[in-house]
């Protein structure tokens, strides 16, 4: 059977040759329009996998649509905090088919890569719709999906799903967190430094945004006290290529197992930089083990746990006092409205072959696991395009 990109550029178009939009179905078109493909996400995979939709031929709005619950272009970048400025951001690399050029390094990076995202989106005409809530993808009629949003109905053959992280930031629990009286706030809701000025704040999380944090926050703080699950690993020297590829590799294989994704970080460590070592020779980074509990005041740990840092008390147990308590504890993949197509594995995550989902190959998740990363999401989205085309026309229902 023919793919479903067969007969994409001209696949609305009357014997008159008129050339219309998304075609409404079954009433209003505020109800219910037909695509080809749908994209749920604007970040850097939804954008790579639309400009590889249009290399593929299919026209934005009316063979594809691109989905996303932002306010405005700049995916979850537009989220970040002042203090996160170009110069600090690690591995930026740019969408296919437009370089980021003369970017400032001392200003926000919220500024520079929404302003590269909005003149990536002008420049291929991507149309992006927004903002946008996806609140569910099921099964629909004929072998389609059914997209169900806040902007009405679409009816696709294929769904290229780059929501990311963002929307799902992850917070731990742990016993007496809700009677702590002081503020506790994620990653997701960091304001910049100057916010912690005379706190006593604990960082919890052992990845690169617990210790960006710490570095920012000690200047202004009363004092600064970290714990981690697990000891925290430092990347000594460079990471080239072949490393990286060794470590996408050990997080492909958790995704194609069907279990949750790991962050590339939590298998690459993290790079020994200038900063870090003043951080670690000024006590800034003095790791301590995770506590047992949040009182009311602070965190605290058990008599006999391995307490190995200054300042535990002589019978084996200790507590810090706390202002605030700042969860740097990650985020999970944001695939809620993927629920109904029933795609998780008895290990939690979604099984997927390359960025298919081996449960249902009209569905793609790019910059999920392995391609979560912004290099890893571009060739993603042009893997993703490719294997849509290959679908048959008319999906098995």
């Amino acid at each position: 059977m023919p793919s479903i990109l067969a007969h994409a550029p001209g696949f609305l178009r009357d014997p008159g040759g008129k050339n219309h939009g998304p075609r409404a179905v079954g009433g209003d078109v505020n109800d219910m329009r037909e695509v080809e493909v749908v994209v749920i996400g604007a970040g850097q995979a939804g954008l790579s996998s639309a400009h590889h939709l249009r290399r593929a031929g299919l026209e934005p709005g009316r063979d594809f649509v691109v989905l996303d619950r932002s306010p405005g272009p700049g995916g979850a970048w537009q989220f970040r905090w002042p203090s996160l400025t170009y110069g600090k951001v690690h591995g930026m690399h740019a969408l296919p088919g437009m370089e980021l050029t003369d970017a400032d390094p001392a200003r926000p990076s919220a500024e520079v890569i929404s302003a590269y995202f909005d003149r990536y989106e002008r420049a291929f005409d991507l149309r992006v719709r927004r903002p946008v809530e996806v609140r569910a993808v099921r099964e629909g009629t004929g072998g389609r999906l059914l997209v169900e949003t806040s902007d009405g109905a679409w009816s696709t053959r294929a769904l290229i799903n780059a929501t990311g992280t963002w929307d799902r930031p992850f917070w731990p629990r742990y016993p007496g967190q809700e009677t702590f009286l002081g503020r506790q706030l994620h990653t997701a809701q960091y304001p910049g430094p100057e916010a912690f000025a005379g706190r006593r704040v604990v960082v919890v999380g052992g990845g690169a945004s617990g210790t960006q944090h710490l570095l920012e926050i000690a200047p202004y703080a009363a004092s600064t006290t970290w714990v981690t699950r697990r000891p925290p690993v430092f990347r000594e020297g460079p990471f080239d290529e072949e490393a990286g590829r060794a470590a996408v590799a050990l997080v492909e294989e958790r995704v194609r197992r069907g279990l949750p994704p790991r962050s590339v970080v939590s298998v690459t460590g993290l790079p020994l930089n200038d900063a870090v070592r003043r951080g670690l020779a000024d006590g800034v980074l003095d790791r301590r083990p995770m506590f047992d509990r949040v009182t009311p005041d602070g965190v605290e740990w058990d008599r006999g746990s391995p307490l190995l840092e200054r300042g535990r008390e002589p019978g084996g147990g200790g507590r810090v006092a706390a202002d605030v308590i700042l969860w740097a504890t990650g985020f999970r993949p944001a695939v809620g409205h993927l629920a109904p197509l029933r795609l998780r594995e008895p290990g939690g995550g979604i099984r997927v072959e390359g960025t298919r989902a081996v449960a249902d190959p009209r569905v793609h998740l790019v910059g999920y696991g392995p391609s979560a990363s912004t290099v890893g999401a571009n060739r993603a989205g042009r893997a993703a395009v490719r294997d849509i085309g290959r679908l048959p026309e008319r999906a098995a229902a």
